[in-house]
């Protein structure tokens, strides 16, 4: 393929011209791997609803607390993180390989751009390893197969699903997908999922207008519904709870905020 044609597609699937979950998010955790779309979503939505920046914050520090749980407590060492989102500071394998330095990651995600800055930011521990998989979560045959590249499916597997069954409307059957990734793996694997509830007026309308110009949509659920998830596993103490209640520590943030995210972690015995 011709060079411009190969610039011209990776503009095309990047959407600059329309914000994209991945950037917004960036933009709202304060990075700089956004477009002026993305950052002025991202102020729409801060304008609507201004505890958004803290809560994303907040679901950054679950993943750091998740994986620590997983690598520390659980004895994980097989992580398959899919809805990679750009880099930032605490990534899976930085959580992990500082428990255990022989961790091997796996990164899913669909944006290409997110895919870039994985394989230049996400290097591996010399005893350990990283691979990144382009696909979308729906897709859960590929994935796995790809996966098995990298990591041992015949032995126990931590799934991070990190408001990416969110970015799933219910047509896709984002619940059915979750098992069917569980059930591709061996028991004594791990889930660790959070995502957005339907709670909370102001971040529904905030949402609302997020989805009306996005590339992307993005669905909040009940906190039942994200409890749903976890059915027929071995839910971890606390439970299925607000992302702040999840095993607070002294390196969670102290600020004050609606809690409109629910996370769980759980075991497949």
């Amino acid at each position: 393929m011709p060079m411009d044609d190969v610039n011209a597609d990776v503009k095309s699937r990047l959407q600059t011209d329309r914000p994209h979950s991945a950037r917004v998010w960036n933009y709202l955790l304060g990075g700089k791997d956004n477009y002026p779309v993305d950052s002025e979503v991202g102020d729409a939505i801060l304008s609507t609803f201004p505890e958004f920046a803290a809560v994303a914050r907040l679901q950054r520090a679950f993943l750091t607390r998740a994986v620590r749980f997983l690598a520390a407590e659980a004895g994980i060492r097989q992580f398959l993180d899919i809805g990679t989102g750009l880099p930032t500071a605490d990534n899976t394998h930085e959580v992990a390989q500082r428990v255990a330095p022989d961790s091997r990651i796996v990164y899913v995600d669909n944006d290409p751009l997110v895919l870039a800055h994985a394989r230049a930011l996400l290097t591996s521990s010399p005893e350990g390893a990283c691979a990144y998989i382009s696909e979308d979560v729906r897709n859960p045959e590929r994935i796995l197969a790809e996966a098995a590249n990298t990591l041992d499916l015949s032995r126990p597997v931590a799934l991070t699903l990190l408001g990416i069954m969110g970015q799933l409307s219910d047509a896709d059957r984002p619940g059915e997908l979750v098992a069917a990734y569980l059930e591709a793996l061996p028991a004594g694997s791990y889930v660790a999922l959070s995502d957005g509830i339907n709670t909370n007026d102001a971040l529904n309308a905030a949402v609302t207008a997020y989805n009306a110009q996005s590339a992307n949509t993005y669905h909040l659920r009940s906190p039942e519904e994200i409890a749903a998830y976890f059915t027929g596993l071995e839910v971890v103490e606390p439970g299925v709870v607000a992302t702040s209640a999840w095993r607070p520590d002294d390196m969670q943030p102290t600020e004050e905020t609606v809690e409109v995210a629910y996370c769980g972690v759980a075991r497949k015995s």
